[in-house]
């Protein structure tokens, strides 16, 4: 793991670019950014932002957006390149995921960076154990140009090893980030959304096949015959990428799957994309937090992190992050693909108080080096000692040269 020299707050601010998808673009990933932005300016850091868009979408930013590219359009990565280099700006954060930077293989981002003069700290949100050949390809010339890979997953760092030969020692991790969580009692908030005599299980984010939901719905006779008050909150929109191309097809077999199994009114959808309060309050009033994803190459999620910051008991698919995550006691991992493993560890955690209670405080635990403060904290000091070591290693060319 990457080893910086620098461990207090300088004098002197720091300027940081950011180019990643940003709100009001409705993604996680311009949440995380705006989040991870936030939690950067609170120790000291002053933040800006290249926008990545879609084609033909148009979003209202604010004033922290100096730049937008079109993702499939080379000149606007040229003109944010330069934007950056005459700027102020003494590093440069690229938000890494597939999708985002001109189509799958983000071939234009490493372009981009060819381009840039600054250090490059380069977060990745995906890291795929099987890459396309331009994939792997693509993600070693992006990982040649940073200064810095940062992972939010410590079982990843063998993975960009073994896969993408990427030194250990130019790795760094940090938490994906959670809020602060307030001290609310959980019985008023179930109160609130008129939950309080239901056990609840959720999940949250943008729907997608790769999300595994139909397992869960097919779990719900078996967690339902045994706890008759059981409801299964299915939280957030259809992921816009999906509903633009197959509409609402999936969140309507879902709703199809649940009719046929009898358990319609043990399942509720809410259909929104939720602020962040709005999904802590949700979270909060859950009893078990559940990721049924298919997906095992997943290296992060953020609800996961939201939920593990929240103290909520977890079950969830052994998808990378999910291992991370869910050991020493901190939840249940069950099999893919596999209602009956899903409806065994939620009836194992609602049957025994001991068991619910030990999970709500090794998770509340382990939660608080995942707050945003404390992630924010992380990110300052990998930037300020990126910036200490290019500027070190800048300075006796400067001298020759002189």
């Amino acid at each position: 793991m990457i080893a910086l020299p620098f461990h207090a707050t300088p004098l002197q601010p720091l300027h940081a670019a950011f180019i990643s998808s940003f709100v009001p673009r409705e993604c996680g990933l311009a949440t995380f950014t705006e989040d991870v932005i936030n939690a950067v300016s609170a120790h000291g850091v002053v933040c800006k932002v290249i926008a990545m868009d879609r084609p033909g979408q148009v979003y209202h930013y604010d004033r922290r957006v100096i730049a937008t590219v079109q993702e499939n359009r080379l000149t606007d990565y040229v003109h944010a390149a330069d934007v950056i280099n005459r700027g102020r700006y003494q590093i440069l954060s690229v938000q890494h995921e597939y999708g985002i930077f001109g189509g799958e293989t983000c071939f234009d981002l490493a372009e981009f960076l060819k381009l840039v003069n600054v250090p490059v700290v380069t977060t990745l949100h995906t890291i795929l154990r099987k890459p396309s050949p331009a994939m792997r390809r693509n993600l070693r010339l992006v990982a040649d140009r940073s200064a810095a890979i940062v992972v939010m997953n410590e079982l990843a760092v063998g993975v960009l090893e073994a896969i993408y030969g990427i030194e250990p020692g130019k790795i760094a991790m940090v938490h994906h980030g959670a809020p602060v969580i307030p001290a609310t009692r959980r019985q008023l908030i179930k109160e609130h959304f008129n939950l309080h005599d239901r056990r609840i299980i959720s999940t949250f984010g943008l729907l997608s096949s790769g999300k595994g939901l139909e397992y869960a719905i097919q779990a719900m006779p078996s967690i339902v015959a045994a706890y008759p008050n059981a409801l299964y909150l299915i939280l957030g929109q259809t992921h816009p990428v999906v509903k633009q191309q197959e509409g609402e097809r999936y969140r309507d077999a879902l709703k199809t799957l649940a009719d046929a199994l009898g358990v319609r009114d043990h399942v509720m959808f809410v259909d929104k994309y939720f602020t962040k309060a709005e999904l802590v309050a949700f979270l909060l009033a859950t009893d078990i937090y559940l990721t049924p994803y298919l997906n095992m190459e997943q290296v992060t999620s953020g609800t996961l992190a939201y939920a593990m910051a929240c103290g909520r008991p977890l079950v969830s698919t052994p998808y990378l992050y999910a291992q991370y995550l869910l050991g020493e006691d901190r939840g249940l991992l069950v099999p893919p693909c596999d209602p009956g493993g899903i409806a065994d560890a939620c009836r194992q955690i609602f049957a025994s108080p001991e068991l619910r209670a030990g999970m709500e405080r090794a998770n509340w635990h382990f939660g608080k080096a995942m707050l945003w403060p404390a992630v924010g904290r992380e990110y300052m000091r990998l930037f300020h000692g990126i910036t200490a070591l290019h500027a070190a290693q800048a300075t006796p060319l400067q001298a020759r040269a002189g």
